[in-house]
Protein backbone atom coordinates (compact mmCIF):
# COMPACT_ATOMS: atom_id res chain seq x y z
CA UNK A 1 0.00 0.00 0.00
CA UNK A 2 1.30 3.44 -0.95
CA UNK A 3 0.12 6.84 0.25
CA UNK A 4 0.33 8.43 -3.20
CA UNK A 5 0.25 7.34 -6.79
CA UNK A 6 3.21 8.47 -8.90
CA UNK A 7 1.32 11.07 -10.89
CA UNK A 8 -0.07 12.84 -7.80
CA UNK A 9 3.38 12.88 -6.22
CA UNK A 10 4.90 14.34 -9.38
CA UNK A 11 2.29 17.10 -9.46
CA UNK A 12 3.01 17.96 -5.79
CA UNK A 13 6.76 18.17 -6.50
CA UNK A 14 6.19 20.38 -9.56
CA UNK A 15 3.85 22.66 -7.61
CA UNK A 16 6.35 23.07 -4.76
CA UNK A 17 9.15 23.88 -7.21
CA UNK A 18 6.99 26.42 -9.03
CA UNK A 19 5.99 28.04 -5.75
CA UNK A 20 9.61 28.32 -4.63
CA UNK A 21 10.63 29.98 -7.90
CA UNK A 22 7.87 32.57 -7.44
CA UNK A 23 8.88 33.24 -3.82
CA UNK A 24 12.55 33.60 -4.77
CA UNK A 25 11.71 36.04 -7.53
CA UNK A 26 9.48 38.15 -5.29
CA UNK A 27 11.78 38.05 -2.26
CA UNK A 28 15.21 38.49 -3.84
CA UNK A 29 14.44 39.89 -7.30
CA UNK A 30 16.19 37.02 -9.10
CA UNK A 31 15.55 33.45 -10.18
CA UNK A 32 18.94 32.16 -11.30
CA UNK A 33 22.25 33.41 -9.90
CA UNK A 34 25.65 32.73 -11.46
CA UNK A 35 27.88 30.80 -9.01
CA UNK A 36 31.04 32.74 -8.14
CA UNK A 37 33.86 32.57 -5.62
CA UNK A 38 36.29 29.80 -4.79
CA UNK A 39 36.17 26.36 -6.40
CA UNK A 40 34.49 24.94 -3.28
CA UNK A 41 31.81 27.64 -3.29
CA UNK A 42 31.12 27.21 -7.01
CA UNK A 43 30.99 23.42 -6.66
CA UNK A 44 28.41 23.52 -3.86
CA UNK A 45 26.26 26.11 -5.61
CA UNK A 46 26.36 24.32 -8.97
CA UNK A 47 25.40 21.07 -7.22
CA UNK A 48 22.58 22.85 -5.38
CA UNK A 49 21.22 24.55 -8.50
CA UNK A 50 21.47 21.31 -10.50
CA UNK A 51 19.58 19.40 -7.81
CA UNK A 52 16.81 21.97 -7.41
CA UNK A 53 16.41 23.13 -11.01
CA UNK A 54 17.19 19.94 -12.95
CA UNK A 55 16.93 16.79 -10.79
CA UNK A 56 13.70 17.70 -9.00
CA UNK A 57 11.83 18.75 -12.18
CA UNK A 58 13.01 15.61 -13.99
CA UNK A 59 11.83 13.48 -11.06
CA UNK A 60 8.45 15.24 -11.20
CA UNK A 61 8.12 14.62 -14.96
CA UNK A 62 9.13 10.95 -14.59
CA UNK A 63 6.61 10.48 -11.78
CA UNK A 64 3.81 12.17 -13.73
CA UNK A 65 4.62 9.81 -16.62
CA UNK A 66 4.67 6.92 -14.09
CA UNK A 67 8.14 5.93 -15.27
CA UNK A 68 10.51 6.76 -12.41
CA UNK A 69 10.80 3.32 -10.75
CA UNK A 70 11.32 1.77 -14.18
CA UNK A 71 14.21 4.10 -15.09
CA UNK A 72 15.85 4.23 -11.63
CA UNK A 73 17.95 1.07 -11.15
CA UNK A 74 18.58 2.02 -7.51
CA UNK A 75 14.86 2.07 -6.62
CA UNK A 76 14.11 0.04 -3.49
CA UNK A 77 10.58 -1.32 -3.53
CA UNK A 78 9.29 -0.97 0.03
CA UNK A 79 5.98 -2.74 0.57
CA UNK A 80 3.69 -3.59 3.44
CA UNK A 81 2.97 -1.33 6.40
CA UNK A 82 6.36 0.41 6.18
CA UNK A 83 5.67 1.91 2.74
CA UNK A 84 3.19 4.59 3.86
CA UNK A 85 5.35 5.39 6.90
CA UNK A 86 8.44 6.00 4.75
CA UNK A 87 6.47 7.94 2.14
CA UNK A 88 4.69 10.02 4.78
CA UNK A 89 7.97 10.90 6.50
CA UNK A 90 9.47 11.78 3.13
CA UNK A 91 6.58 14.05 2.17
CA UNK A 92 6.64 15.87 5.53
CA UNK A 93 10.40 16.41 5.25
CA UNK A 94 10.21 17.44 1.59
CA UNK A 95 7.43 19.97 2.12
CA UNK A 96 9.06 21.29 5.32
CA UNK A 97 12.26 21.86 3.34
CA UNK A 98 10.45 23.96 0.73
CA UNK A 99 8.55 25.94 3.35
CA UNK A 100 11.74 26.60 5.31
CA UNK A 101 13.59 27.70 2.17
CA UNK A 102 10.75 30.04 1.19
CA UNK A 103 10.65 31.49 4.72
CA UNK A 104 14.42 32.04 4.69
CA UNK A 105 14.25 33.76 1.27
CA UNK A 106 11.54 36.11 2.53
CA UNK A 107 13.58 36.90 5.66
CA UNK A 108 16.72 37.60 3.60
CA UNK A 109 15.04 39.72 0.96
CA UNK A 110 17.61 41.85 -0.88
CA UNK A 111 20.39 40.44 1.32
CA UNK A 112 20.08 37.06 -0.43
CA UNK A 113 23.04 35.75 -2.39
CA UNK A 114 24.39 32.30 -3.18
CA UNK A 115 25.99 30.46 -0.28
CA UNK A 116 29.65 30.96 0.53
CA UNK A 117 29.90 34.44 -0.97
CA UNK A 118 31.48 37.24 1.05
CA UNK A 119 28.97 39.66 2.64
CA UNK A 120 28.46 42.74 0.49
CA UNK A 121 28.87 46.30 1.76
CA UNK A 122 25.13 46.92 1.99
CA UNK A 123 24.17 43.53 3.46
CA UNK A 124 22.78 43.31 6.96
CA UNK A 125 23.05 40.51 9.50
CA UNK A 126 19.66 38.80 9.26
CA UNK A 127 18.32 37.39 12.52
CA UNK A 128 14.59 37.41 11.69
CA UNK A 129 12.34 34.59 10.53
CA UNK A 130 13.98 31.15 10.71
CA UNK A 131 17.32 32.84 11.38
CA UNK A 132 16.13 33.41 14.95
CA UNK A 133 16.57 29.69 15.57
CA UNK A 134 19.18 28.46 13.11
CA UNK A 135 21.99 30.25 11.30
CA UNK A 136 21.78 28.25 8.09
CA UNK A 137 18.11 27.59 7.28
CA UNK A 138 18.75 27.54 3.51
CA UNK A 139 21.22 24.67 3.92
CA UNK A 140 18.94 22.90 6.39
CA UNK A 141 16.12 23.24 3.85
CA UNK A 142 18.25 21.82 1.01
CA UNK A 143 19.18 18.82 3.16
CA UNK A 144 15.53 18.26 4.15
CA UNK A 145 14.42 18.44 0.51
CA UNK A 146 17.16 16.01 -0.53
CA UNK A 147 16.48 13.45 2.21
CA UNK A 148 12.72 13.86 1.84
CA UNK A 149 12.91 13.15 -1.89
CA UNK A 150 15.07 10.08 -1.26
CA UNK A 151 12.44 8.73 1.15
CA UNK A 152 9.57 9.59 -1.19
CA UNK A 153 11.21 7.90 -4.17
CA UNK A 154 12.86 5.15 -2.11
CA UNK A 155 15.96 5.56 -4.22
CA UNK A 156 19.53 4.73 -3.22
CA UNK A 157 20.76 7.25 -5.81
CA UNK A 158 18.89 10.04 -4.02
CA UNK A 159 20.23 8.89 -0.65
CA UNK A 160 23.69 9.25 -2.21
CA UNK A 161 22.74 12.78 -3.33
CA UNK A 162 21.84 13.60 0.29
CA UNK A 163 25.20 12.25 1.50
CA UNK A 164 27.06 14.36 -1.09
CA UNK A 165 25.01 17.41 -0.07
CA UNK A 166 25.94 16.91 3.57
CA UNK A 167 29.63 16.43 2.75
CA UNK A 168 29.66 19.65 0.70
CA UNK A 169 27.53 21.82 2.94
CA UNK A 170 29.25 21.28 6.29
CA UNK A 171 32.66 22.67 5.23
CA UNK A 172 30.96 25.47 3.29
CA UNK A 173 29.12 26.55 6.44
CA UNK A 174 32.44 26.79 8.30
CA UNK A 175 33.90 28.90 5.49
CA UNK A 176 30.84 31.12 5.28
CA UNK A 177 30.66 31.68 9.03
CA UNK A 178 34.30 32.81 9.08
CA UNK A 179 33.42 35.51 6.56
CA UNK A 180 30.38 36.59 8.58
CA UNK A 181 32.46 36.73 11.75
CA UNK A 182 35.02 38.94 9.99
CA UNK A 183 32.27 41.23 8.67
CA UNK A 184 30.04 41.58 11.72
CA UNK A 185 32.44 40.89 14.60
CA UNK A 186 30.90 40.65 18.07
CA UNK A 187 27.35 40.96 16.70
CA UNK A 188 27.81 37.71 14.82
CA UNK A 189 29.63 36.06 17.74
CA UNK A 190 26.67 36.86 20.00
CA UNK A 191 24.26 35.57 17.35
CA UNK A 192 26.21 32.31 17.12
CA UNK A 193 25.95 31.83 20.88
CA UNK A 194 22.15 32.07 20.86
CA UNK A 195 21.41 30.06 17.71
CA UNK A 196 22.07 26.59 16.29
CA UNK A 197 23.93 25.74 13.11
CA UNK A 198 21.42 23.60 11.22
CA UNK A 199 18.59 22.46 13.49
CA UNK A 200 17.08 23.68 16.76
CA UNK A 201 18.41 21.70 19.74
CA UNK A 202 21.02 20.02 17.49
CA UNK A 203 24.38 20.94 15.88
Amino acid sequence: MHLFDQRSLGIVIAALLGGLVVVKRLASGSIFDQPQGSLMVRLVNIFNLFFLLVVNPLAAVALIARRLPAIDPTHVAISGPMAPVVEGAGLVMYMAGFLLMAWALIALGASYQLGGCEPRAGDRLVEAGPYRLIRNPMYAAALAISLGLALLLQSLAFFAVFAVYLALILPLITMEERGLQAKYGESYAAYRRRSKKLAPFLF
